[in-house]
């Protein structure tokens, strides 16, 4: 068995076990948002999915006045039905006046081919550390929406907290990034966005899931993580049915991502451990599932983030042919200063990441990658 990973961008080649990384000079990444332009200071916090039509989704928050996490914040959306070619005119989503609206977490339903979006709002006026120290004037709620047409249009708002948050969290975020539809097994069809909390006692970060086992009908809460020190999150399901949470770390003596593992769909999470491949500066990434083993197909699993113990620099891309155990091959495609990303799969076995990109800092443009693994079995 031969195969080859095709990233196209700076010419490169790695040898391990029997698979090639290779590049070439062409498909530079794409410019999806550049801060600045339409009226926003910044955007940040990329998200991204496929359509079960194979329309692309870029969404990101469009920060008004500034690079804060607080203040005037949009849900905007980018679309693009060529294989990101070309893009739509940007869409803003939700619009709250000078409130937060943000952390873009949205999942295909492949069954009803509707697209959910979730995340989350606050007062713009409060501050995240004024929530954690319940001193704001709210709290941080969590909504979701639906498109029935591939994003072209967007139901309003669903406010879904008492469903998914515990009375005494006090912080709390979804995604950011895109979550999953289980494939396999009992919880088949199952929709399911990681999320994170802190809870009001100990002021203590934690990783969770919530999830809908009725085509995004209603939201129920999952488990949480068994340790602290965590926080954004992606989730993957594996070959044993067990799902996988990659967390950002906040742990000062391990500067690497944290996981855990899930034998029931995500209601509990044991296991939590340093996976001592996947170093990161304290920052967001994304894990997705490229390929599940089959006839002409293997294995594969794909991670982005910057892989740099300091700084936000050097988005790397991984490969893993052993459900997430071990990362044998990596090819940077920014050496430069990056932050977030969110990893997605076209049909045709394009592989495209968009990630935060910039030459003086991570939040000049956010931009889309696009590579292959190619089977030449």
């Amino acid at each position: 068995m031969f195969a080859k990973i095709s990233f196209r961008f700076v010419l490169a080649a790695v040898y391990a076990h029997s698979f090639i990384i290779t590049a070439c000079q062409s498909d530079a990444p794409q410019i999806v948002f550049q801060s600045g332009h339409h009226g926003y200071d910044t955007f940040r916090i990329p998200a991204l999915v496929v359509s079960a039509n194979g329309t692309i989704l870029a969404f990101a928050e469009g920060r008004k006045n500034s690079r804060s996490d607080a203040g005037d914040i949009d849900l905007v959306l980018k679309r693009s039905q060529d294989n990101g070619v070309t893009w739509s005119e940007l869409q803003v989503l939700r619009d709250d006046s000078t409130n937060t609206c943000g952390n873009p977490a949205p999942v295909v339903d492949q069954t009803t081919g509707r697209i959910f979006l979730l995340s989350t709002w606050n007062l713009g006026a409060d501050r995240e550390s004024e929530i954690i120290d319940q001193t704001s004037q709210e709290s941080r709620r969590v909504f979701v929406m639906h498109s029935e047409n591939d994003g072209e249009t967007w139901s309003d708002a669903e406010e879904i907290t008492s469903h998914v948050k515990k009375a005494n969290w006090t912080w709390y975020a979804t995604g950011p990034g895109g979550g999953i539809q289980i494939e396999r097994g009992v919880y088949k069809g199952r929709l399911v966005i990681p999320c994170d909390h802190i809870e009001a006692d100990s002021k203590h970060y934690y990783s969770h899931v919530i999830f809908s086992d009725d085509f995004g009908a209603s939201w129920q809460l999952g488990g949480r993580t068994p340790e602290h020190q965590v926080n954004e999150c992606q989730v993957v399901e594996l070959t044993n049915g067990h799902l996988l949470l990659n967390m950002r770390n906040y742990d000062p003596d391990n500067r690497l991502r944290q996981v855990a593992l899930s034998p029931d769909g995500g209601m509990t999470w044991t296991n939590q451990q340093f996976d001592t491949t996947l170093v990161e500066p304290i920052c967001q990434a994304s894990i997705r599932r490229y390929s599940w083993p089959g006839k002409k197909t293997e294995n594969v699993i794909l991670f982005s983030n910057p892989a740099h113990p300091e700084k936000r620099i050097n988005m790397t891309i991984r490969a893993s042919f052993d459900d997430a155990a071990t990362w044998p091959l990596k090819y940077k495609l920014h050496a430069g200063p990056c932050a977030y990303s969110d990893l997605a799969v076209l049909s045709d076995g394009t592989a495209l990441c968009l990630y935060e990109r910039g030459d003086e800092h991570p939040y000049e443009t956010i931009v889309l990658a696009k590579f292959g693994l190619v089977d030449l079995r």
